[in-house]
């Protein structure tokens, strides 16, 4: 086909929206007369609306506009579907365009294995690796640059809007997750945070304030409190000014590893094996450290996360090797001089 039109379905959430940016990207470059079109949830149109490689960006509000959007989606007329989300929603709008389409394996079956009996028979193949093995059917390739996530000359926050000791360098750390298992508890945040050498951006929402608060109030004045003042976009460029995160499983893993940062990732209830840890480049000088707790016969205990530890203790998170953490990321402000 000389000309394409492509329909690319993930709905949700931030990272994992970001790990679908390699198959946007090397179709665009592969396929030069592909026009791409993207279908997400309205909440995480930030992540894609500066993306050069997507001609257009669909939105679904829930269950409201499902029939709407449908009928839009089929008055583009694709020449074909990838389905990345791969679920229930996503299989009813693939029967209702009729086109020819590309999923991709979720591996449910085997990753409920290993969370359920701890028997692990998961390839240690990264998601964005399954994705390409999707899209070979249309014969995209892999170029190996990694991730992407674009932002706008507006999206840069101002000098000014960081305490001025920040000119200097400064890491991020993350403070929240979606889901508090994949949280790195106050406590732990705290040892982290005096012992790191310099200034400090905490990040996260508004739901992560309370948390930050009391993370600033123990280290002091090098602490600088951002969670709930800036957009997704905004944390972005924040990160992307830093010299390194420190960070759980979320999704500010992904966009740092977009953005091509050192990063120090803590795994508390999911592992790495899932194949979401950072997605780097084949050649990039930003390093990731992974920091999990080993032998521990209750991980993982579950896919996702829960609201509290179910066994109580919270022992992947506690037991975090924080004076290895802090050493590395000492290190982060060393390479930069």
């Amino acid at each position: 086909m000389d000309n394409l039109k492509i329909l690319v379905i993930r709905f949700s959430s931030i990272g994992d929206i970001v790990l679908t940016s390699p198959i946007v990207r090397c179709l665009s470059k592969q396929k030069p007369n592909c026009e791409i079109h993207f279908l997400t949830k309205q909440k995480f149109l930030p992540i894609l609306q500066n993306n050069p490689y997507i001609t257009k960006v669909f939105v679904l509000q829930e269950k409201r506009n499902m029939y709407q959007i449908i009928k839009q989606l089929k008055e583009e007329n694709y020449n074909f579907v990838i389905d990345l989300q791969k679920n229930l929603r996503s299989q009813r709008i693939r029967f209702a365009l009729r086109k020819k389409y590309v999923t991709f394996n979720k591996l449910n079956i085997k990753k409920w294995a290993f969370v359920h009996f701890k028997k692990n028979v998961l390839p240690k193949v990264h998601i964005v690796d399954r994705y390409f093995e999707a899209v070979k059917k249309i014969n995209v390739v892999n170029d190996g640059k990694g991730l992407d996530y674009f932002l706008q000359e507006e999206d840069y926050i101002p000098s000014d809007a960081l305490p001025i000791s920040f000119k200097d360098g400064y890491i991020v750390v993350v403070v929240g997750a979606k889901h508090n298992t994949k949280q790195i508890p106050t406590d732990v945040l705290i040892e982290i945070c005096k012992k790191i050498e310099g200034e400090i951006l905490l990040v996260g929402d508004l739901n992560d304030r309370v948390k930050a608060i009391k993370i600033e109030n123990a280290i002091g004045a090098r602490v600088f409190n951002g969670c709930g003042n800036f957009s997704l976009n905004q944390t972005a460029s924040l990160i992307d000014n830093s010299l390194g995160v420190i960070t759980p499983d979320t999704g500010m893993m992904h966009i740092a590893a977009a953005r091509k940062k050192n990063i120090i990732s803590l795994w508390g209830n999911t592992v790495t094996d899932f194949g979401m840890y950072p997605y780097l480049p084949e050649h990039t000088e930003a390093k990731s450290y992974i920091f999990e707790v080993k032998d521990l016969s209750c991980r993982p205990c579950s896919k996702l996360g829960y609201k509290k530890c179910p066994k109580k203790h919270f022992k992947c998170m506690k037991q975090q090797d924080i004076n290895k953490i802090v050493e590395i990321a000492n290190t982060f402000r060393k390479d930069e001089k």
